[in-house]
Parts: structure tokens; C-alpha cells; sequence
């Protein structure tokens, strides 16, 4: 791979990079490119076309006889009618609404053929339908409270951010949980009215605070949308912001979450870690692993799936156990903040991490911190740059991440939304293989390279390459088809344009990277001409 920097914005030399760089003369690709410099937040997502297109994962996983609710994701022209041919017997198809509802058949793999019409034409595509143990075929995708609200969340603005959701096409790009993290419990600290009551109830049941008066109509009105609903508790006995945790009530709760119709649990280690103390000595991966274990039998005797997502920050290498120990995702680093330094730093945790990554199972490098976030009441425009949020997306998506957006779906911008509904883009976190990308040059202790080269293999033979620019200055890169150990014509396609760049033989030169920016592109399987 090559690199070369151009003088653009900012110092020639960074402080990041204090040493001499060559400059390179700009190419044809500066000229017929040179917007990639200008860092403004116009969207490069192209809009939706008027005729149908289906969208999200083509794989989803459920067990055997718990309630089912897919949504089949589609873009254009409504109304639109939905169908299905094959449909297994116990799931029942809604034609205006393209849900897809009813009890999990037997185990087995069903293939389906979604269809979509209206008045502009039609479309086919296939869904694999996987009954069996494994939930998470591909990483989840959603909204989730803490970046925006923190401990502000209330039950009026989970409504909200569901109604956002559906109403924004969102859900139309496949974006599909709604989840609430800390402070719906009651924190028995407090001196806020909104977050005193009984913790538990006689028998033991977790009780809500008084933001949430009825978690289950909650559950349903998220359900009612097509869209998944998802809660927050700590193995301690209070969760990170002290509110009550699930230490030694966890088959209650687990039973509860699923009487209340919850589809997601993150698991966060907080006060545990006096509990692993205590009873461990704070040493051992038993003690560490210990309530994740029982938390996932918990969740597995109760009669909904519900994905579980371990929230300890990588400790004790939670990628190399976490899948064994009933994880759906593990988060492999420290919380994340809207600034380049943390993003990147979150990034590069998952370097070497990518064989631990299978369907079902994901590396998670936090939230998303785009459009506007504030872990609060007062919100304000993320702080990185529209290069560094296009990196950011571009990153995750390589890295087979869940998407989790983090900021107030109520106040989306025409930027943030192409950002999150670029299907093209989306399709490469959304892969069917479940394999995450490798990172070719950029590794630590290799020789230095300003230009990360990331590649992820496809389920159709193709490969997503990403060149992420780390350094302030211009840059162009290349890479050969030998660093990639393929051979043959490739045809190259811009993803965030959604543009075909022309077939490839040997190599492929890149055009101008921003500061801190990103190209995303498709390298196909060997084709003898362009995709029609």
C-alpha cells in the first residue's frame, strides 16, 4: 500500500505526525473528487429511489416457539403492499405493514421470498429464517437512551424516540431497537421525586420509578411500530448511575423483562465489581464471568429472546469468553465520547479482535456519537467533524459492530439521517458471513502508516475496504491486489455515493482522504465487466 499527503486545511505538518511527509502532486482523482476536502456536512447518501427496495439483514435467528416480530425494511413510494412465499407455518405476513409475526417454527433453516410493490414497480428478495439457539445473526441496530438522555430518561421520551424512528424512515433502512439504559429503576439515593418508591415488590419483582408508570403498554407501543424494545440493568445491586441492580433477583428479573415484552438487556458491570471483591477477591475469569453466566441461564429459561449484551469494558479479554458465557455482544473497550481521540482510541481497540467475531456473536465498541448528544438534558451538535462521523460510521459497520444510535432522534438533522440510511454502507455491518474486518496496514508496531487499510470479506465473495486518513492533512492511498491476496478485474464501487468507480486489475489508487476522513469502497468478486 501507498500514501502520499496533500497540502490542504490546517498546518502541512501535524502534531499528531511531527515529521516530513512527501507531497504529492494531486491526480485525476483530485480533480474529479475534490469535494472529498471540503469537510462541509453536505450528505454524500444519495436519496431513496421512488421504487421499492427491500433493505436490512437477509438472516435472522429466533428459538424455536418464542414470540416472532420481524419488519421487513423497505424504502419508496408508499403505500406499499408486502408478501411472502414460503412462509413457515405458525408466521402470518401483514401486507400493509410488512411485519412478520406469530410463534417461531421448529428448528430449521426457512428460506422466504419478500416481496414489495407499489405504484412504481416491484421487488424480490430472500430472507433466511434460522430457528434455533442462536439470536443475533447479524450485529443489532437501533437507539439507546444514555448519549442523549442519560439520567433524564423518562417514558414520554421513549415513545418519542420510537415514533422518530418509524416517522424518519429509520426503520425503513432496518434500524429496529428502542432501548432504555440506566434510570428507569428506582434510585434509592435520590432525592427526586420521579426516582423514589419501592425497589421490589413483596415477592421480590422490580418495581419501576414513577417516569415509567407501565413498562409493559411501553413495550407494546414500541412493538406496535414494528420496532424491538430494549432495558438496562447491572449483575450488582445498583447499576452505574445507582439505581437498583439485579444482584440476586436475576431469574425474577430475566422473568420480568420478559412478562413486561422487552427484546434487549444491557448488562453493565458497575457496582459488581465490590461483589467480585468480596466473593472472589477481585482475581479470577471465574468471578468475572460469573454473572453474565447467570444471567444468560436466566434469560435462556424464559419463553421471548432477548439479546444480551455484556457491558464490562473488555475486562479480562471478554472477547475470548464472551460468546461461550451466553453473550450476544461484549464491550471490548471504556465508554465512548464525540471527540476524535475517543472514537479512533475505540477503534483501534478492536485491532487483532476480529476472529472472536461470528453470527450471534460481536465485538462492541459503544454507542454511536453522531447528530445531537449531551448525556442529559442540554444536547449539543456532536463534536466531531461530518469527515470524522463518516470515519465513524465507516469504522463501525467495517468492524461488525451494533449500531446503537446515541443521540436525540426527535432532533435529526438532514446530515445525521444520510448518515444512518445509507443502505449500502449499512449492508456491510449487516452481512450475512458475520466476519469483521482486518486491519491490512496500520498495525501497532509496524512501520508507520498515516492511512489505516481495513478490509472485511462479504457473503457474495466480495470484500469492503475502508482507508481511514489518521493524520490532519490530505492523503491519498492505494493498495495492491497481492497486499489482499486476490487476483483478477474488480469492480470498485463508492459506498457512501453508491457510485461505481470502474473495473480494477491489479490495484486500486484512492482518491483524496480528509483529515480524519474515510473512502468506503466494494471490491467485487472477479467480473468481466461493470454491474448493470
Amino acid at each position: 500500500m501507498a500514501f502520499g499527503f496533500f497540502r490542504g486545511r490546517g498546518p502541512v505538518l501535524s502534531s499528531r505526525f511531527p515529521y516530513r511527509v512527501p507531497i504529492i502532486v494531486a491526480s485525476f482523482w483530485a480533480t474529479a473528487i475534490s469535494v472529498l476536502a471540503q469537510s462541509d456536512a453536505a450528505s454524500l447518501t444519495p436519496p431513496s429511489p421512488p421504487t421499492p427496495q427491500i433493505h436490512g439483514a437477509k438472516v435472522f435467528g429466533s428459538r424455536p416457539g418464542t414470540p416472532f416480530l420481524f419488519t421487513v425494511a423497505a424504502t419508496g413510494d408508499r403505500p406499499m403492499t408486502f408478501s411472502a412465499d414460503n412462509l413457515p407455518t405458525g408466521l402470518a405476513l401483514d401486507s400493509a405493514t410488512g411485519r412478520i409475526t406469530g410463534t417461531t417454527p421448529k428448528a430449521g433453516a426457512y428460506t422466504v421470498a419478500l416481496h414489495a410493490t407499489n405504484s412504481r414497480g416491484e421487488t424480490e428478495r430472500d430472507l433466511v429464517i434460522k430457528a434455533g439457539s442462536t439470536i443475533a445473526l447479524t450485529p443489532p441496530m437501533g437507539w439507546n437512551s444514555w448519549n442523549c438522555f442519560a439520567g433524564s430518561v423518562s417514558d414520554p421520551k421513549i415513545r418519542a424516540a420510537a415514533d422518530a424512528m418509524a416517522r424518519s424512515s429509520l426503520a425503513d433502512h432496518g434500524w429496529t431497537y428502542v432501548n432504555i439504559d440506566d434510570f428507569w429503576q428506582v434510585h434509592p439515593n435520590s432525592k427526586d421525586p420521579t426516582l423514589q418508591g419501592p425497589e421490589r415488590d413483596a415477592s421480590g419483582t422490580i418495581v419501576p420509578n414513577p417516569r415509567f408508570p407501565d413498562m409493559k403498554a411501553l413495550a407494546d407501543y414500541v412493538h406496535a411500530r414494528g420496532l424491538k424494545a430494549g432495558l438496562y440493568s447491572s449483575p450488582g445491586p445498583l447499576t452505574c448511575g445507582g439505581c437498583t441492580g439485579s444482584y440476586q433477583h436475576e431469574e425474577q428479573d430475566a422473568a420480568q423483562y420478559a412478562a413486561w415484552g422487552f427484546d434487549y438487556l444491557k448488562y453493565d458491570w458497575c457496582s459488581y465489581g465490590r461483589i467480585y471483591k468480596q466473593e472472589d477477591g477481585g482475581k479470577g475469569l471465574d468471578g468475572m464471568q460469573k454473572p453474565y453466566r447467570v444471567m444468560a441461564a436466566a434469560l435462556a429459561k424464559v419463553d421471548r429472546d432477548i439479546v444480551f449484551s455484556f457491558c464490562q469494558y473488555g475486562m479480562g479479554d471478554v472477547w475470548k469468553w464472551g460468546a461461550e458465557a451466553g453473550g450476544n455482544s461484549w464491550r471490548t473497550t471504556g465508554d465512548i465520547t464525540d471527540t476524535w481521540d475517543s472514537m479512533i482510541h475505540n477503534s483501534k481497540r478492536q485491532i487483532g479482535l476480529q476472529s472472536y467475531v461470528s453470527p450471534g456473536h460481536w465485538n462492541d465498541p459503544d454507542m454511536l456519537v453522531v447528530g445531537k448528544v449531551g448525556w442529559g438534558p442540554k444536547l449539543h451538535a456532536s463534536r466531531l467533524t461530518p469527515d470524522e462521523q463518516y470515519t465513524h460510521i465507516s469504522l463501525w459497520c467495517l468492524q461488525a459492530a451494533p449500531l446503537l444510535i446515541g443521540c436525540d432522534l426527535t432532533q435529526l438533522d438532514a446530515f445525521t439521517l444520510g448518515l444512518l440510511t445509507n443502505d449500502e454502507v449499512i449492508d456491510v455491518d449487516q452481512d450475512a458471513l458475520g466476519l469483521a474486518a482486518h486491519l491490512v496496514v496500520g498495525k501497532p508496531g509496524e512501520k508507520f502508516s498515516p492511512v489505516q487499510l481495513w478490509v472485511k470479506p462479504l457473503d457474495d465473495g466480495a470484500l469492503a475496504v475502508g482507508f481511514v486518513n489518521l493524520s490532519d492533512q490530505l492523503a491519498t492511498s492505494s493498495v495492491n491486489w497481492t497486499d489482499l491476496q486476490i487476483s483478477g478485474s474488480r469492480a470498485v464501487r463508492d459506498l457512501w455515493r453508491q457510485k461505481d468507480l470502474g473495473l480494477f486489475d491489479e490495484k486500486f489508487d484512492s482518491p483524496p482522504i480528509p483529515p480524519h476522513g474515510v473512502v468506503l469502497v466494494r471490491l467485487s468478486k472477479p467480473v468481466n465487466h461493470l454491474p448493470d
